[in-house]
């Protein structure tokens, strides 16, 4: 059995004037979410092997506040094919870890998140966690999903049970959608 966790990037800052998207901070409010998502993992004992990430600045930002609810941190393992990722491209980064490891967190973007849970997970309606991520994904969301594989070369679509999807919003109403 192996344990993908992805956890997407904290709220980005679109009213900072980088030239790249690559480069875009966090805002405030998703550096609070981000430790917020750290302080959940932390009281769930959730345990990482390995660290695969995005090298993109809103997820690096995002992992360090993670890091620091979680109270440990782990190595991470950049990899640039994650940034901005279809879910084809993510598995090919998923069959790609070592079998040495069992339990990994992947830290990305949507859309291709979304959709890798969404393929990893069967819609055969027997998963109202599946039906809340088809509907949205935010961001420093977390999802769990467990394969029943031995080998992350065996990862394909419709074999993973999604073990928990939990939102910001979920643990902190006001970090749930802005209204205008």
């Amino acid at each position: 059995m192996k344990r993908l966790t992805l956890l997407r990037h904290a709220k980005s800052d679109w009213d900072d004037p980088v030239s790249r998207d690559f480069d875009r901070p966090l805002n405030r409010r998703g550096e609070k979410a981000a430790m917020l998502m750290g302080q959940f993992a932390k009281s769930r004992k959730m345990q990482f092997d390995m660290l695969v990430a995005s090298p993109a600045v809103r997820v690096v930002e995002t992992l360090e506040t993670f890091f620091q609810g979680f109270g440990q941190v782990l190595d991470a393992h950049w990899d640039r094919r994650i940034y901005l990722a279809s879910s084809a491209t993510l598995f090919d980064v998923v069959r790609d870890l070592p079998d040495s490891v069992n339990s990994v967190l992947l830290a990305g973007h949507n859309p291709g998140l979304e959709e890798l849970i969404l393929d990893f997970v069967p819609d055969d309606g027997a998963s109202q966690s599946r039906e809340d991520v088809e509907a949205k994904f935010p961001t420093a969301s977390i999802a769990v999903l467990d394969l029943p594989i031995n080998s992350w070369r065996a990862a394909k679509e419709n074999i993973a049970m999604l073990a928990s999807f939990t939102r910001p919003r979920d643990l902190d109403p006001a970090l749930g959608p802005e209204t205008r």
